[in-house]
């Protein structure tokens, strides 16, 4: 797939998702539309039971709509194959999650860089790429730590960097500050808020008005639909 520089990064079209759970069905998503520009921030809020994490989990491809469209530099990819949305997500999609994580017995460079084994990167290199990502995050000295050894706002700057090893079109941030206390969480915003400003793409779910905050655009969902979706005039 070959990343465009016009049009939008992905579109949502009337996505619909629902699960069975024993006889009954629930309607996750009831038909949404949803457009993300080329270095867009946006967060998105909503109580829970409102879709937001279903939402993320269709726009980053870790999961296919019951119906609707998803489109990503203009390819309608909600009927890819597992193999084919794998390859696209290891290529074009950096993740960030509220466990973090990471490998608990591989130091800080490599868990940086295991998204580059996959793209069968040599070992050079992605050592050398990681590394330069982890200085990029403030932790230029702690390369050879493992999980143990590292705060978790420390883990999740290593996880910041490996989502952003592969130069990924969208960072997808699932309640990033979940786990850390104000301070640390304030710190990781800062971060992403400083990656946002050199153009990058970033979609955060986040309970977190504060956190939301530090967005461009703030979405809210509220039983499987966009009820409000505004620019946030405090950035």
């Amino acid at each position: 797939m070959t990343k465009r520089n016009t049009g939008p990064v992905l579109e949502l079209h009337a996505v619909q998702k629902r699960y069975r759970l024993g006889e009954q069905t629930i309607q996750a998503l009831r038909g949404v539309d949803f457009t993300i520009e080329k270095g867009d921030f946006v967060a998105i809020m909503g109580p829970s039971g409102s879709g937001k994490s279903t939402l993320l989990q269709i726009a980053s491809l870790l999961d296919n709509p019951s119906e609707g469209e998803v489109i990503l530099h203009g390819m309608d990819v909600s009927k890819y194959s597992e193999t084919e949305l794998a390859k696209v997500r290891n290529q074009e999609i950096g993740f960030v999650f509220q466990q973090f994580n990471l490998l608990a017995k591989t130091s800080a460079w490599e868990n940086v860089a295991l998204p580059l084994v996959y793209a069968n990167v040599s070992p050079a290199e992605r050592q050398q790429r990681a590394q330069a990502m982890l200085e990029q995050v403030g932790l230029g000295e702690r390369l050879e730590n493992t999980r143990a050894q590292l705060s978790g706002g420390q883990q999740q700057r290593v996880a910041i960097a490996r989502a952003l090893i592969n130069d990924p079109t969208i960072i997808f941030a699932d309640e990033p500050t979940g786990n850390l206390d104000t301070k640390s969480g304030d710190e990781i915003m800062g971060i992403l808020q400083n990656f946002s400003k050199e153009g990058r793409t970033i979609v955060m779910v986040t309970h977190e008005e504060d956190i939301a905050a530090y967005a461009h655009r703030i979405v809210h969902l509220r039983d499987g639909l966009i009820s409000s979706d505004q620019k946030n005039g405090k950035k």
